[in-house]
């Protein structure tokens, strides 16, 4: 039987869906520990062995992603897409079978960017809304927000015990500590307190002003300093206990984007977006211990178990190894166009 050409003719998106398709039945299985990689250019988020450093997997995600997380049980990763504030998505992930999972849609808490996981839920920041907000899976509703009234809340830390978060407010260049604490009731104007009024826990916020454009930012291990990065080449030194600034530091590194604290904390690597390099930071002296070239890099991950560190050098399409005991570039992966965010996935 002969069929009209037409029908045998493949338009670009169904071609598109075959080769998806066929690549996720080629897929190598998760491993138990795996690297997690947003690709902006090709909408994917690669599954990688940190050992091999191969990609196993790819899986479909949003217009606009940027930021990665993964569930403390390793087996689903959620993904922010942004789209300048005006978008309102988090892609989720089965990472057992590879496929992508229903969206949770965050609207009004428009423009979702910084991603955590802490006590089963998915913290984010929603930098169109001025805010940060809380989605829970077991009920697949956002169940808490939280306005910061800062410009572009961005990145975000929230601390183990659910009860303080850290943001940095780019276009505002403050870092929000946001605490929730037990709050006295106020005496009105008028004068006594009713009779059922009574101490309730409640979130206050603190602002810290920092160097111009801060973005990337990390706590200390020990969560007593928190430093960001300035794209002036700035990196503000917080000290949390006493809730301000208490050195800052002329990196003289030009499009300062991401730092992270090694896992022992005795070192912060910070890297430029605009120069390709990363600068290395005692953090008892704050001097500079040592400088490389890597590429232009717009996101860090360190890795404790094999002591590296993983920098998505967005611009130059690659993701840059860096050994932590050397610190020299030990080798590159390429997920995809313009890498960006990246998280660990450990299924246990």
């Amino acid at each position: 039987m002969r069929f009209p050409l037409k029908e045998w003719f493949l338009t670009p998106a169904v071609l598109g869906a075959l080769l998806l398709g066929a690549s996720n039945a080629a897929a190598e299985p998760t491993p138990k520990r795996a690297l997690l990689i947003v690709s902006k250019t090709s909408h994917t988020l690669a599954i990688v062995d940190p050992a091999s450093l191969k990609v196993l997997g790819r899986v479909p995600v949003g217009e606009d992603p940027h930021e990665v997380v993964a569930s403390a049980d390793g087996k689903t990763a959620y993904v922010s897409n942004t789209g300048f504030g005006r978008l309102h998505e988090l892609n989720v992930i089965d990472l057992v079978s590879q496929k992508a999972l229903s969206n949770v849609d965050t609207a009004p808490l428009m423009g979702p960017h910084g991603l955590a996981y802490v006590g089963g839920k998915v913290w984010f920041t929603a930098q169109g809304a001025k805010a940060v907000g809380r989605y829970d899976p077991a009920v697949a509703r956002i169940d808490w927000s939280l306005g910061t009234g800062q410009d572009r809340t961005h990145m975000l830390h929230v601390n183990a015990d659910e009860k303080t978060l850290y943001t940095t407010n780019v276009d505002s260049a403050t870092v929000s500590i946001l605490e929730n604490v037990l709050v006295q009731p106020k005496v009105p104007p008028t004068g006594g307190l009713p009779p059922n009024a009574k101490a309730q826990m409640d979130w206050l916020q603190t602002l810290v002003p920092v160097a111009e454009a801060s973005e990337g930012f990390d706590v200390s291990p020990d969560g007593k300093e928190l430093w960001s990065a300035s794209p002036t080449g700035a990196l503000s030194v917080v000290d949390l206990t006493a809730k301000k600034v208490k050195a800052t530091i002329d990196a003289k590194l030009l499009g300062a984007h991401r730092l992270a604290f090694t896992p022992d904390g005795k070192r912060v690597l910070a890297v430029s977006v605009r120069t390709g390099e990363l600068a290395v930071f005692d953090t008892g002296t704050r001097k500079e211990i040592k400088r490389l070239k890597i590429g232009r890099g717009a996101a860090m991950l360190m890795d404790a178990e094999g002591q590296r560190a993983f920098v998505s050098c967005t611009p130059d399409n690659d993701v840059a190894v860096i050994d932590l005991k050397t610190l020299e570039v030990t080798g590159h992966i390429d997920v995809g166009g313009r890498p960006d965010g990246l998280a660990w996935a450990v299924r246990r």
